[in-house]
């Protein structure tokens, strides 16, 4: 792991989406071997986002990077989607999706396997569509600010997304605490928060360069939920396959929480 936790401006300076995308986010890598980080993270978020009562307006995706692939289950039980990123490369990486410009990554395989999922792989041209025509805006956030949108004020929303963003922007445990309330605000009172937190991570890596995590337990996290305001309804860890030394991550947490009405 780097010997100082990786700031936020060294993303801002030398985070490059292109090379974090091919990567993570192929199907399968160059000799063929799936990718099961990531077809198992496509799997709770759309069991996640199966469970009961988790649909509604907006959702708000906190942490986006340059990635959809946590949107595609979403995007069909919620209307509008506003992506937040602090990184201008990630968000600008974004838009060339979602207004298909030449270059834009393919994320087509990957949404046929969600329509897979879903029980039909032949609905993915139409799950790209739906997914380019909701999100309605892409901004930049901070979420160690107590308004992460700043100068922005969003309307509460719905539902609120956050995919292994947290454990990379917050340097200790206060700080993790700290960020989930700010975002937590994000949220009405009855509405849901969706978290996928890698666990036990200090480091993960791509292209020539090294990122920082925060080693988290999945107490330190369901503890973090509860003390921002929420009910935890759904909690699974799923262990990481060992022998990647790209990241020294030992599982994937996926969680679910409700937020409390005040005075509750």
């Amino acid at each position: 792991a780097p010997a100082v936790f990786t700031e936020a401006e060294v993303y801002q300076r030398s985070f490059d989406p292109q090379e974090y995308l091919k990567a993570f986010y192929t199907m399968s890598d160059s000799q063929g071997q799936p990718n099961t980080f990531l077809a198992k993270n496509l799997k709770s978020l759309y069991e996640m986002f199966s469970l009961e009562g988790l649909s509604g307006q907006t959702l708000v995706d906190v942490g986006c990077g340059p990635t959809v692939y946590q949107l595609l289950s979403a995007c069909e039980r919620f209307q509008e989607i506003l992506a937040l990123d602090y990184t201008d490369q990630n968000r600008r990486e974004l838009q060339k999706w979602l207004k298909n410009e030449a270059g834009a990554f393919d994320w087509s395989p990957v949404v046929k396997y969600v329509c897979e999922l879903e029980g039909d792989r032949e609905k993915w041209a139409e799950k790209e569509e739906n997914v380019r025509k909701k999100v309605r805006q892409v901004l930049k956030c901070d979420v160690t600010r107590a308004n992460p949108t700043e100068p922005v004020s969003l309307p509460p929303a719905d539902c609120l997304l956050s995919t292994l963003c947290l454990e990379g922007a917050c340097k200790d445990l206060a700080t993790f605490r700290s960020a989930l309330r700010n975002i937590g605000a994000l949220v009405k009172p009855g509405g849901h928060l969706v978290l996928l937190t890698v666990l036990r991570e200090t480091y993960y890596a791509f292209g020539n360069q090294v990122f920082s995590c925060l080693y988290l337990e999945r107490s330190d996290v369901e503890e973090a939920v509860g003390a921002a305001g929420f009910d935890v309804r759904f909690s699974e860890v799923q262990p990481y396959p060992p022998g990647d030394a790209r990241t020294d991550c030992d599982a994937v947490l996926s969680l679910v929480a409700r937020r409390r009405d005040p005075g509750t």
